[in-house]
């Protein structure tokens, strides 16, 4: 596990270089930080010890809670396409996704934390 941590971070450090002498496509570039990051997701969720996986949900939900700045920044449109109501529908479809994924995940932690309470408190 730590020779694959430790190429990762190589890799992440020599993507840059070749990047910057313009032989890798950007999409190239963005789909290999992608497959980067899901690998170093996967690998810190894993070394989580069961008993730490309920504050991580609850953190992770937070965390994500920033999505709906993006969302509300899509459902703005302000610019050169102000009259472009695509934008402005699929920014309010993501405001209303992710508050659904922000409460719906708050309420799953608070589900999960009830259960570890004592039946008197």
């Amino acid at each position: 596990m730590k020779r694959a941590l430790l190429t990762l971070v190589a890799a992440s450090f020599a993507l840059p270089a070749l990047a910057e002498g313009g032989a890798v496509s950007p999409t190239v570039f963005l789909a290999a930080i992608f497959a980067m990051a899901c690998f170093v997701g996967y690998y810190v969720v894993w070394s989580v010890t069961p008993a730490l996986h309920t504050p991580l949900m609850a953190v992770t939900n937070a965390i994500s809670s920033v999505i709906i700045v993006g969302a509300l920044v899509a459902a703005a449109t302000v610019g050169l396409n102000s009259d472009n109501w695509t934008s402005k529908i699929l920014g309010t479809v993501a405001v209303a996704l992710a508050s659904v994924n922000i409460f719906g995940g708050f309420l799953v932690t608070q589900r999960m934390l009830a259960m570890y309470k004592k039946k008197g408190d």
